[in-house]
């Protein structure tokens, strides 16, 4: 479910509202692959499927930190704010990684507006976002984020 408002300062009002679940995203080797290369964590877990295969997991799994890279693009269409003139990511209170990802699986966003504060410079919107994995009964991770939008 996606939620629509006319202008950043409506978010002050949405307070206990709901988004999602949104589109589920694929994470492959190759995404994980290309984490790796980018962070420099080959941590063989997540990049050798010949010995994760006997691992802990049975197979390779995504990077915690790439699941949580992936908030902004699980969250694109959940929240629709006309007159938008910019929204950056403000930082995380509290980051949980419930459960591994593996190799192949898909994972989407819900979350829920915790709270909405005016600022200066915008609305600081707090979130409860929780990363789900298709046919798991855990989320991958729960993040309590931060985001501040500014009108036009």
């Amino acid at each position: 479910m996606s939620l629509a408002f006319a202008s950043p300062g409506e978010l002050l009002d949405a307070v206990g509202r709901e988004t999602g679940p949104g589109e589920w995203l694929e994470i492959d080797q190759a995404r994980i692959d290309a984490f790796a290369d980018a962070t420099g964590d080959h941590q063989w877990i997540h990049v050798d499927p010949v010995r994760a295969a006997a691992g802990p997991f049975g197979t390779t799994v995504a990077h915690g930190y790439l699941t949580l890279s992936l908030l902004p693009a699980l969250a694109a269409g959940l929240l629709q704010i006309d007159g938008l003139g910019m929204a950056v990511n403000y930082g995380l209170d509290k980051v949980r990684f419930i459960q591994a990802v593996p190799s192949g699986s898909r994972v989407r966003l819900s979350a829920v507006i915790t709270d909405a504060v005016e600022t200066p410079i915008g609305i600081r919107l707090h979130q409860r976002a929780t990363v789900e994995i298709e046919g798991h009964d855990k989320p991958a991770l729960v993040a309590d984020t931060i985001a501040l939008f500014a009108s036009n």
